[in-house]
C-alpha cells in the first residue's frame, strides 16, 4: 500500500498550491483520507478530511475558507487546493487513510501515511 503525496512548493504569500496524493496497492474508496501537516518542531497537525464518497468534508478552523478537500476515487487520489495561503501554512504535507471507526481529526486514527509534501509560503 502507497501513498503519493506530490504538489508542495514554494510560493508567495497570498499565493495558491494544489496537493495531490495518489494511492495505490488498496482501494480506498470506503475511507475517510485525509491531510495533516507537520511545521519544524511541532506536532502533526490536522488540516482536512474527507469522506469516502465525498459527500462530508472536515476542516481545521485555520483553513477555513481557504483550503477545499476533494477526492476523484476513479483515479484513487485526493486533492487539497490551497488559496490565500499564508507564511504558517509552511509545512510538510501528509495524507492519510483511515480505515476504521475513529475521530478524523487525531493522527492515531489512521492506517497508512504517505510521505509528505513541503510547502514554504514566503512573507
Amino acid at each position: 500500500v502507497q501513498l503519493q503525496a506530490s504538489g508542495g512548493g514554494l510560493v508567495q504569500a497570498g499565493g495558491s498550491l494544489r496537493l495531490s496524493c495518489a494511492a495505490s496497492g488498496r482501494t480506498f474508496s470506503r475511507d475517510v483520507m485525509g491531510w495533516f501537516h507537520q511545521a519544524p518542531g511541532k506536532e502533526r497537525e490536522f488540516v482536512a478530511a474527507i469522506s469516502a464518497s465525498g459527500g462530508r468534508t472536515w476542516y481545521a478552523d485555520s483553513v477555513k475558507g481557504r483550503f477545499t478537500i476533494s477526492r476523484d476515487n476513479a483515479k484513487m487520489t485526493i486533492y487539497l487546493q490551497m488559496n490565500f495561503l499564508k507564511p504558517e501554512d509552511t509545512a510538510v504535507y501528509y495524507c492519510a487513510v483511515m480505515t476504521r471507526i475513529g475521530s478524523v481529526y487525531s493522527t492515531t486514527s489512521y492506517d497508512y501515511w504517505g510521505q509528505g509534501t513541503l510547502v514554504t509560503v514566503s512573507s
